[in-house]
């Protein structure tokens, strides 16, 4: 019998702030993948969206205090503590050289993401240190809008289950089914620039800390 590779899920973003959607996106993907751990990931500085509002200080407080409690989630402040611009693929190098090969790396994004990868940095070398793990987002284009590039790379690797993920370290791309949560980071932010609450849109100890640093406040 071939030895099975324990899992590592790597869920990275900007998380500003987080909130129910990504929570409840990675505790399904736990139970369908069934992660050793599941790393969330906050970014620094993006290179291909805007900077977030709040800083890396309050975003990466935030996730520490929205999954507390969960065994199975940590966090990982690698990209909050790197200067410059955040690039996805060095910190997979990085996981990579810590876990080496007899671990299978799953980065998670969401189909909005994977649009747009061949705009990454090295996208090609992701194959290479990881599988990728698709959500759908409310509002995400289908199959058919990707770019070719992307297409190619998807019909070659795509897998229909996870069964593969523990025999080997990277390499596919799977599409998983997750409840679809209206929420948005973009939401919260301007319902909290007017005054509006955000009770249940989020785990309560975020909305306390948010409230406590006056975050947000006038800003989307």
């Amino acid at each position: 019998m071939i030895d099975q590779l324990p899992l590592i899920g790597i869920y990275g973003g900007t998380f500003d702030p987080i909130h129910y959607g990504h929570l409840r996106i990675a505790e399904e993907l736990s139970n369908i993948i069934d992660w050793d751990r599941i790393y969330f990931v906050p970014s620094g500085s993006p290179r291909l969206r805007d900077a977030p509002v709040a800083s890396r200080y309050h975003r990466s407080a935030m996730v520490s205090l929205a999954i507390q409690g969960n065994g199975r989630f940590a966090l990982d402040e690698r990209e909050i503590n790197r200067t410059g611009i955040s690039a996805t693929v060095d910190s997979l190098h990085e996981y990579r050289s810590e876990y080496g090969h007899a671990t299978a790396l799953c980065f998670i994004m969401g189909m909005d993401v994977f649009e747009n990868i061949h705009q990454w940095h090295n996208w090609y070398e992701l194959f290479d240190l990881c599988h990728l793990v698709i959500v759908n987002r409310p509002g995400s284009a289908s199959m058919m809008a990707l770019h070719h590039d992307v297409k190619e790379e998807f019909n070659a690797r795509h897998v229909l289950t996870t069964d593969n993920f523990r025999h080997r370290s990277n390499g596919f791309i799977y599409m998983a089914q997750t409840s679809l949560l209206e929420i948005s980071a973009t939401q919260i932010r301007a319902l909290l620039a007017t005054g509006k609450s955000i009770r249940y849109l989020l785990p309560e100890a975020v909305s306390d800390y948010i409230q406590s640093n006056h975050l947000y406040s006038g800003r989307i």
